[in-house]
């Protein structure tokens, strides 16, 4: 793995061309509406006409997905990163809020219907929207897929999408699946209430994370995405991976998009102790 000095300026220009790629954006409230119709035009199944490689050719609107040269998920491949240790901490300010369940055909989601706090990145807040799972995982790590992956969805004023992706492999349950297995496991086509949910509940497990510009996962496949991947693969049990995959519908049982080109992107590693030789 690379180890770079990378400073402030370069970090400031990473960041700025986030903000510049912002303006091509649809609202991720209007891209993620798209996503829930009860007989969804794609699928994950190669071979069926709308498969992963075929979803460009599918909508006129989805053409990025085909087209995109900042397309997600990718290879979080050693030989590419750029170990840094002054991007910064990843500041979470999360409360308990009231949130509702339902199943999108595609996938599982949990949407905050109050106010469930925020991130701070780069000094820019993000508000926190909804979580859903993707399994196997989407992104890999040289080249390995684990078996869960959880997207928190965060929002900025000016409408640039901010996702913590966390992986997670077989082993001990997820707590914070723990307390939503019962909705999830009964969950039918209409969203179901779940009360206070607390955010804070998503553990993360590590300072250390992965950075990069990128893409919704699914259609249409939005790009200017700021993604946020935890460096430490935490747990997962069977039994709650089976759940997820078991209320979605068929054909989406295994819903991770295949990793898409790198095309030149950096990809930055915060790691705080960089530095003392860590």
């Amino acid at each position: 793995m690379a180890v770079h000095s990378i400073n402030p300026f370069l970090i400031s220009l990473f960041f700025t061309f986030f903000v510049l790629s912002s303006h091509t954006l649809f609202s991720i409230c209007t891209a993620l509406e798209s996503e829930v119709e009860d007989e969804t035009p794609f699928t994950y199944v190669e071979g069926t006409g709308k498969g992963p490689r075929e979803w460009g050719k599918i909508n006129p609107d989805w053409q990025v997905c085909g087209r995109g040269k900042l397309q997600s998920p990718i290879d979080l491949l050693d030989q590419r990163v750029q170990v840094i240790s002054n991007l910064g901490k990843l500041k979470r300010d999360y409360q308990p809020a009231k949130a509702t369940v339902k199943n999108r055909g595609h996938d599982v989601t949990v949407t905050w219907k109050e106010d469930a706090g925020k991130i701070n990145i780069n000094g820019t807040y993000f508000k926190l929207l909804q979580c859903h799972w993707h399994s196997p995982s989407e992104h890999t790590f040289n080249g390995t897929r684990y078996n869960l992956e959880l997207h928190v969805i965060h929002q900025s004023s000016n409408r640039t999408t901010a996702v913590i992706g966390i992986t997670y492999k077989y082993g001990r349950p997820d707590p914070f699946l723990a307390k939503l297995l019962s909705h999830i496991s009964s969950i039918g086509k209409e969203e179901k209430d779940l009360g206070i949910v607390n955010p804070g509940d998503i553990k993360f497990g590590s300072r250390k994370y992965y950075r990069y510009i990128g893409s919704l996962t699914v259609p249409p496949c939005t790009e200017g995405v700021i993604w946020t991947i935890v460096k430490k693969v935490r747990t997962v049990s069977r039994e709650q991976v089976h759940a997820l995959r078991n209320v979605v519908h068929d054909g989406f049982e295994a819903n991770a998009r295949p990793t898409q080109q790198l095309e030149g992107r950096p990809i930055l590693l915060y790691n705080p102790v960089v530095n003392r030789g860590s």
